[in-house]
């Protein structure tokens, strides 16, 4: 889309459509990771219906960018994108986690097209993603591999093991986005495990840092289009987003990280984002 406010409505459109799809995943009376995807929403949105190269037609083409989400308890949100693009059905979606199922509540790449690895043993997406960008650097590709991570996740020694040795080896086609939340699942990150300050840490390890208003669509394409211009140096998108963002009850909300809800709150989240019904 050649006009840039046309195509931030697509995309904010896009992204309220993924946050209702991670409704329908979650569904009523079942523990659900709503939290984490909604704050994820408008990120994804911007990342797969506009600067990823990908075809749904066919999920293994060579050249494809790839996308893991080493916050793999998230997944429900990459099955909203992946079902929106045409990878699989998305009458997929009203049967996650069931036993059989293509959708289980952490990614299976062995189940679902599109996935491209099993992740959710947190910490361990960052290292599965170095490798990838270094294999389509090794085969000639100009693809890009994009890793999402939590910022309860980066406590883990292994995310920075990964980082440096990205830095070291300038892998600048492999770009993380932290969703900066705050809140991991027992808490405020900050009371838990504090990893800040973000900036200067990922930056001594020779990563390009870009922060950004996770819910601000505008930021959210520059900064991809910035992460994928030239440059000899990983780039680490730092996202500053709201947990359970666009469900009201939801927001700033700890027991949403894995929560249930009722048949009230799934109607009520559903008209939220429909519009139907103010936040409160």
């Amino acid at each position: 889309m050649e006009n840039r406010e046309a195509l931030l409505a697509y995309l904010r459109d896009k992204a309220k459509i993924l946050r209702k799809n991670v409704i329908r995943c979650i569904g009523v009376g079942i523990p659900g990771h709503l939290g984490g995807s909604n704050s994820s929403a408008d990120l994804l949105a911007a990342l797969y219906f506009y600067k990823l190269r990908h075809d749904p037609s066919d999920p293994n083409r060579k050249d494809r960018d790839r996308v893991l989400f080493s916050k793999g308890h998230a997944a429900i949100l990459q099955y909203s994108a992946l079902a929106e693009c045409g990878y699989f059905p998305k009458e997929e979606l009203d049967h996650v986690k069931e036993i059989g199922s293509m959708l289980q509540g952490h990614p299976d790449f062995r189940k679902t097209p599109g996935i491209e690895a099993g992740t959710g043993s947190l910490g361990q997406g960052l290292s599965i993603g170095l490798g990838m960008a270094l294999g389509q650097r090794l085969d000639g590709l100009d693809s890009k591999t994009y890793v999402f991570l939590g910022d309860g996740e980066i406590a883990e020694g292994q995310i920075w093991e990964a980082a440096m040795a990205a830095g070291t080896m300038k892998v600048s086609n492999l770009i993380a986005i932290l969703d900066r939340n705050g809140l991991q699942a027992m808490g405020a990150v900050k009371e838990r495990f504090d990893s800040a300050p973000l900036i200067p840490k990922w930056e001594a390890f020779g990563w390009r840092v870009l922060e950004i208003d996770g819910h601000d669509m505008g930021q959210i394409v520059d900064a991809l289009d910035d992460a994928t211009s030239d440059g000899d140096q990983p780039v680490v998108i730092i996202a500053n987003t709201v947990k359970g963002k666009g469900v009201s009850f939801a927001e700033h909300v700890v027991g949403f990280h894995n929560g249930i809800l009722t048949q009230e709150l799934y109607d009520r989240a559903m008209r939220e984002l429909d519009g139907e019904e103010a936040a409160v």
